[in-house]
C-alpha cells in the first residue's frame, strides 16, 4: 500500500479518537471498544484506484465542488449515512475542480453527484442534495441489490 495517509475520527460508540488509514483493507474497528468506524475519507485523481476501487466494502463517492451550495448541504447529510452504516460502506470525496480527470472519467455534469461503487464497479448513480434519511435508503438499496 503506497498511500500511507491517515484521518482521525471519533468512536460514535466509545468517543475515543482513532487513526484510520485512506486506504487499507477490511473495515476500520474502534482500537479501545471494536465497534465498526465510519470510514470518511479524500481521494484525487492520483490515488483514487487504490482508496475507492481497491476497497473491500462499498463506497459511496461524494463528486463535489467547494463553490457548490448544495454539496455544502449534502456532506453532513453524508457523513451521517456513512457513521449509520459504519463498517458496511466507505465514504470517499472529490473536488471535482481539484480532479479533473475523475470528473471527465464519470461524466460529472452536475455537482453534487453520488455514486455507489462495489469493488470499482458503479452500481448506483444520482446527482443532487437530498436528505440523510433518502440517502441513506438509497445507499442501502443499492448495497442491498447488489448483495441479493
Amino acid at each position: 500500500m503506497s498511500t500511507m495517509q491517515a484521518t482521525t475520527v471519533s468512536c460514535p460508540n466509545c468517543g475515543r479518537t482513532n487513526r484510520v488509514p485512506v486506504a487499507a483493507e477490511g473495515r476500520p474497528k474502534c482500537g479501545h471498544c471494536e465497534q465498526p468506524l465510519p470510514w470518511m475519507v479524500d481521494a484525487g485523481d492520483d490515488d483514487f484506484t487504490e482508496v475507492a476501487e481497491r476497497a473491500d466494502v462499498p463506497v459511496v463517492v461524494d463528486l463535489w465542488a467547494t463553490w457548490c451550495g448544495p454539496c455544502r448541504m449534502v456532506s453532513p447529510a453524508l457523513e451521517k449515512v456513512a457513521t449509520d452504516l459504519a463498517g458496511r460502506i466507505k465514504l470517499v470525496k472529490v473536488d471535482v475542480d481539484k480532479n479533473p480527470r475523475l470528473s471527465q472519467r464519470f461524466k460529472v455534469h452536475a455537482v453534487p453527484t453520488l455514486l455507489v461503487l462495489d469493488q470499482g464497479e458503479t452500481v448506483a448513480r444520482r446527482a443532487g442534495a437530498a436528505p440523510a434519511p433518502a440517502l441513506r435508503q438509497w445507499v442501502e438499496q443499492s448495497i442491498t441489490a447488489r448483495e441479493g
